[in-house]
């Protein structure tokens, strides 16, 4: 009798072992959890967050959300396992991010976005002109930040005829601070007023304006952006050894990370070539359209790019609801 009960026992145990390791082998989404994505609120964060949604819901299965609110507050609560994907991950240049990092709450994968810039810019046709346009090139050896003195007045100030105009970022941004720094450094802050817009479509109206009419501006900006594909920009150079490249990753939640592995690989994987993600957010600007339009317009248009992403069974899945 005690042996039939050691050998009843064994079995029972044997049977919600192989319990629980069919729930793991079923994966995230199979068992029923949703992914919650940040729902982020600049242009290529916003595509990128929709095309991924698309893709873990149509190939994958999965139930997709995404809750809005400021950056610090949807790393926190990647954090927290609240949320599990930050589609656009610039890293390191968080706190919250770091901090989150550092205590092993959250983990980078993959290259979503190679090639993203920031700097100090100019139209072309200031250093090269434009035929085409009639305009001539008013700073034809402006290479670098540090040649910007002598050239104050091709980017003249209205409200202060004497000085240079800089657009720098909208006050309270990050970058805000960096480039009032940078004027200081490069000894600039006599030669050109430090110019904040109120907001970044303001800076957007300034730069767009100026391009329009063909007049000299100089402005921070940075890519990928609607803007770097609707106008011919200069980035200036910095000085030598100054290296601000920008690693882009996707966020995710080490609860996820680690509990969902098919879908951690498919994240891995993602890449939106720089170019191509520059042209359709210029076209989503032009022609307003609604990211979640643009998503499925640009996974339609480009399986070569999201192909490898994920799996031959997968990709038939999305290719069909597309």
């Amino acid at each position: 009798m005690q042996f039939k009960k050691r050998v009843l026992g064994i079995i029972c145990v044997a049977g919600l072992l192989s319990t629980a390791a069919s729930a793991q082998a079923a994966g995230w989404c199979e068992s029923g959890k949703p992914v919650k994505f940040a729902g982020l609120n600049w242009e290529s964060g916003m595509l990128l967050t929709d095309v991924l949604q698309f893709v873990l819901k149509n190939g994958y299965g999965c139930e997709t959300d995404s809750l809005p609110g400021n950056s610090i507050t949807m790393e926190q609560a990647l954090g927290n396992n609240d949320i599990q994907v930050f589609a656009e991950e610039w890293i390191g240049r968080s706190d919250a991010w770091n901090k989150a990092a550092a205590a092993g709450k959250v983990v980078g994968v993959g290259a979503p976005i190679v090639g993203a810039t920031e700097g100090w810019y100019v139209p072309r046709y200031v250093i090269e002109g434009d035929a085409k346009r009639g305009i001539e090139a008013k700073a034809p050896k402006l290479k670098a930040i540090a040649d910007l003195g002598p050239y104050a007045e091709v980017f003249r100030d209205p409200e202060e005829p004497g000085k240079g105009r800089f657009y720098n970022c909208p006050a309270g941004w990050t970058c805000e601070l960096d480039n009032s720094e940078m004027l200081k450094s490069y000894g600039l802050e006599d030669k050109f007023t430090n110019f904040r817009p109120g907001t970044g479509p303001a800076l957007d109206a300034a730069v767009l304006s100026s391009y329009r009419r063909g007049e000299p501006i100089l402005f921070y900006y940075w890519s990928p952006t609607p803007l770097m594909g609707q106008a011919d920009l200069v980035k200036l150079e910095e000085k030598p050894g100054v290296d601000k490249s920008v690693t882009i990753q996707v966020g995710l939640s080490k609860t996820f990370h680690d509990e969902a592995p098919e879908l951690v690989d498919v994240l891995k994987k993602v890449n939106l070539p720089i170019d191509l993600l520059n042209q359709n957010l210029a076209k989503m600007a032009k022609e307003k359209l609604d990211s979640a339009d643009l998503a499925q317009a640009f996974l339609k248009e480009h399986p070569e790019v999201w192909h490898a992403w994920v799996s031959a069974d997968a990709a038939k899945k999305i290719d069909a609801a597309l």
